[in-house]
């Protein structure tokens, strides 16, 4: 049974792990320290809170001290009990739409009483340690959810921007706007050009100058410089208004239909916790791909929850607005090099002290300023990239729909629709499958494409039934799941069908290959003369692995019995040598293990390929790609593409180099196999693999220029000079990994190495002419040893970005 975990239970026990009970004392005992990094990442963070916190409390309506009460409660309670040190909190522009609509129907009061109720949720699914589970939300309904609030802030700060005042709901706003452009204040309307400008062209300055410059953050330029300007110029202009704190109202009690005051605590506390969690995870993500990053602790998202519940019943009690997790602050934090939870609490701290001593000068503020700020936050939610992501993983209906939701009807039924959306396509998904039958030379094919489910076995067991007794039957199966009743009514029927005198053979349409089944389903009896129907075999229904067969086959009938180890003598086998666990005299550990090795595939892999590598040696290789790779121990091709004997014509050296042709190497080898591979085994795709980590790669970066007398390994790296002349031309656009930077400069070269040698490849003539003819494809593919992750090259927007490799659609 799972208890609430006390808020600084984790830290002690990483203070105990520091500091072991019995080692001695260290003086009067721990002082409080701050780091540098954290004190300059509170700055910069602060600078950039101020004016959203600002903003985001005039798009909701909210009182504008709402907005800093939020900021510094979020940045000093959640940062002090919080699961992720990193992410900083406060009010986000996420919740703008939930809490307008809040105080719109219940007033300002009732929507912090709602704001304390919602933290009381959170610190209840805190206890019950439920936070994973709101990561299986699909990412297509959070992205969606996020467009339509963002669609939502945009369209009712426009009215702002135009000097005028927004409506209640999107299409009313969308309905006012032709009369709104009509009668525009210009005084607004240029306060928010000038703003929107500096958001735009800040981060953009060039040069040295520049990048000093860009260090303070784009949106205190903008907010700052058009108030300076509002100000020189006299502009009249509804500015902020911070009331007197003595007149600062705080939560009263809940008012209203019980019906409606659940239903909202309910949906801030889903839009506050999932928002939070999975800002919680982006967070790690960030601070791990940081240069020099180490090993960074994973967030502790049932804690995260609990400073969130804590946060929001703090924050709700003083009149503030609702808080979560925030990206932009919280990548901010990161980017300025935040080590520990301390910069999110002086950031806190900072926020505090600005609402006392800094009133004058944000009563300059001009409304316009701020709601041109907020408005573009909310474009940006509205992201091109979860767009192309979405479309490419067939999930736009439900991002759409979502949104459209949202928008039209409100955050928590938008995303009640995604959610049954995204139920409909997943049930359309299992259960469109296509099962035809045909005949063709006297060969009778069952073709069945998608998933084959119990809900498919009717059609199945018709399709079947149409081929006559004794005839000879192919069943085609192109999908990626089948389940338990489908595998028994096909084994039914085939074992029906052969005794009758007919014969079938079981395929994966995309390979043409046979599918090994729980007992062997393609090819009859498993080796050891067993039908494995209900024996060891733990096979998976078909697979990529040419004839793959299960990892726990029967002993090979003929096998000699061996001794058992009582008896001290080496077991061995006429055919298999020693058995691997026996010791073996006179041999080098090495050697050891190659034996082991090589006495393993003969006992255990070799009765189960030998069929099939008896058809590769009568018919000869015909392997479908070339696949160029390190020599690395750590990159196995075979495994990261899921292949087998037959595949792939592998070509291994340091680095996963291509020379040029005509490159002064001395050494052809890589030129003979790609013209082998294009002009004779007519292969339909060259891959070129790199990898994290690589030897060669740093080499590379420490070289320096070689001497004719150079060892052959630095005359072989002098083919990766091109990639290290890529990597520090400034011009070109350096390759990117799933939409971030590379780690290091290490990691930057695997990357753009890759990219140089698939350039490389387009030199050779044969490859030059096999793609003029259109006959051939060139791949890149980066394989992340730590992360056990692959990554494929794609071209977008005049990019190079290697994206996860997480479906057949991404390779496709």
């Amino acid at each position: 049974m799972s208890a609430c975990v006390p808020a600084g239970a984790t830290e002690s026990a990483h203070t105990e792990r520091a500091h072991p009970p019995h080692s001695p004392p260290h003086g009067r005992g721990p002082r409080f320290r701050v780091a540098g990094a954290d004190l300059s990442a509170a700055v910069a963070v602060f600078l950039i809170a101020l004016p959203l916190s600002l903003g985001i409390a005039l798009a909701t309506g909210a009182p504008l001290q709402a907005g800093l009460v939020a900021a510094a409660v979020g940045g000093l309670v959640t940062g002090r009990l919080g699961g992720s040190p990193l992410q900083v909190s406060g009010p986000a522009a996420g919740l703008t739409v939930v809490t307008a609509d809040l105080i719109h129907q219940y007033g300002w009061r009732v929507t912090c009483a709602v704001t304390v109720l919602a933290g009381l949720v959170q610190l209840g699914l805190s206890c019950l340690r439920v936070a994973r589970g709101a990561l299986a939300v699909s990412p297509a309904i959070v992205h969606g959810m996020l467009a339509g609030i963002g669609v939502t802030i945009a369209v009712a700060q426009a009215h702002i921007v135009l000097g005028g005042e927004p409506q209640s709901s999107v299409p009313d706003n969308l309905q006012a706007l032709p009369a709104q452009l009509a009668r525009l204040d210009p005084a607004a309307l240029a306060v928010s050009v000038l703003t929107l400008a500096a958001l735009l062209l800040w981060p953009r300055l060039p040069g040295r100058a520049g990048r000093v410059l860009r260090r303070v953050p784009a949106a205190l330029v903008a907010v700052a410089g058009a108030t300076a300007v509002a100000a020189a110029a006299g502009l009249v202009l509804p500015v902020v208004d911070l009331p007197s704190w003595r007149s600062h109202a705080l939560a009263g009690l809940p008012e209203g239909p019980v019906l409606g005051l659940a239903a909202a605590v309910l949906t801030t506390a889903l839009v506050c916790s999932v928002q939070s969690l999975l800002g919680a995870v982006a967070v790690d993500k960030l601070a791990s791909a940081r240069p020099g990053a180490g090993h960074v602790v994973r967030s502790d998202l049932d804690r995260e929850l609990l400073g969130q519940g804590a946060a929001n019943v703090v924050s709700g009690a003083l009149g503030g607005l609702p808080v979560a997790g925030v990206a932009v602050r919280s990548t901010a934090n990161v980017h300025a090099g935040a080590v520990s939870r301390n910069s999110t609490m002086i950031h806190g701290l900072l926020v505090v002290a600005a609402t006392l001593l800094l009133v004058p000068l944000l009563e300059l503020i001009p409304l316009a300023s701020l709601a041109t700020l907020v408005m573009a936050v909310g474009l940006r939610m509205v992201s091109l990239h979860h767009i192309r992501t979405v479309t490419r993983h067939r999930e736009v209906l439900v991002y759409a729909v979502t949104a459209l939701g949202v928008i039209c009807l409100g955050v928590l039924e938008g995303v009640v629709l995604g959610i049954a959306v995204a139920v409909g396509v997943a049930l359309h998904r299992l259960t469109r499958t296509r099962i035809t039958h045909k005949e063709e030379g006297g060969v009778h094919h069952v073709h069945v494409r998608g998933q084959l489910t119990f809900l498919a076995v009717p059609r199945l067991s018709r399709a079947l039934h149409l081929v006559p007794q004794g005839a000879d039957a192919v069943v085609a199966l192109d999908g990626s799941f089948m389940d338990h009743a489908a595998y028994e009514t096909l084994q039914d029927w085939q074992g029906t069908h052969t005794a009758r005198g007919g014969t079938v053979e079981i395929t994966g349409r995309r390979t043409g290959v046979r599918i090994a089944e729980p007992g062997d389903l393609a090819s009859g009896p498993a080796p050891g003369g067993e039908s494995g129907t209900h024996g060891d075999c733990r096979c998976r229904p078909w697979t990529a692995w040419r004839n793959h067969q299960c990892d726990r086959p029967s002993p090979a009938p003929d096998a000699e019995p061996l001794p058992d180890e009582a008896s001290g003598s080496v077991a061995t086998d006429p055919r298999t040598g020693p058995e691997p666990d026996a010791p073996v005299r006179g041999r080098t550990p090495g050697g050891i293990q190659l034996v082991r090795g090589l006495s393993t595939f003969q006992r255990r892999t070799a009765p189960l390929v030998r069929r099939e590598l008896a058809r590769l040696a009568r018919e000869g290789q015909r392997p479908s790609q070339l696949f160029l790779t390190c020599a690395d121990s750590r990159v196995v091709t075979s495994m990261i593409t899921s292949s087998g004997p037959g595949d792939l014509f592998v070509v291994r050296n340091v680095g996963n180099l291509v020379p040029p042709p005509g490159a002064e190497s001395g050494d052809d080898s890589v030129a003979a196999a790609i013209e082998y591979a294009v002009d004779v085994l007519a292969v339909r795709s060259i891959t070129v693999c790199g990898h994290s980590g690589c030897g060669a790669m740093q080499a590379l970066l420490d070289s320096r220029p070689a001497s004719p007398a150079a060892t052959p390994l630095a005359r072989w790296l002098r083919h990766g000079g091109p990639s290290l002349e890529r990597l520090r031309d400034t011009g070109a656009p350096a390759p990117r990994l799933a939409g971030r930077a590379p780690a290091d400069d290490v990691e930057q070269l695997c990357l753009t190495n890759v990219v140089q040698q698939l350039e490389h490849l387009r030199a050779h003539e044969s490859v030059a002419r096999a793609l003029k003819e259109g006959r051939l494809e060139l791949h890149g593919v980066y394989f992340h040893v730590g992360e056990a992750q692959a990554y494929l090259l794609a071209e977008q927007e005049e990019d190079r970005v290697f994206d996860r490799v997480r479906d057949v659609d991404l390779a496709v």
